[in-house]
């Protein structure tokens, strides 16, 4: 699965920034690819309105 920060951490609990960063993304526009599993599935859920997510099917 590939997300891509779009939305600034500016404003954002002390939590999502901590999740984002555990994402492995750190500035707008960075592009990570990471392992699609239940996780990884739970971190997006939490800070979807900052990413694009992009190979998100369902299994």
């Amino acid at each position: 699965m590939r997300l891509k920060l779009v939305r600034s951490l500016i404003g954002t609990t002390k939590r999502q920034r901590g999740t984002v960063n555990a994402l492995g993304l750190k500035k707008i526009g960075d592009v990570r690819e990471v392992v699609d599993n239940e996780s990884t599935r739970g971190m997006v859920e939490r800070v979807k309105h900052l990413l694009v997510i992009e190979g998100n099917e369902k299994r």
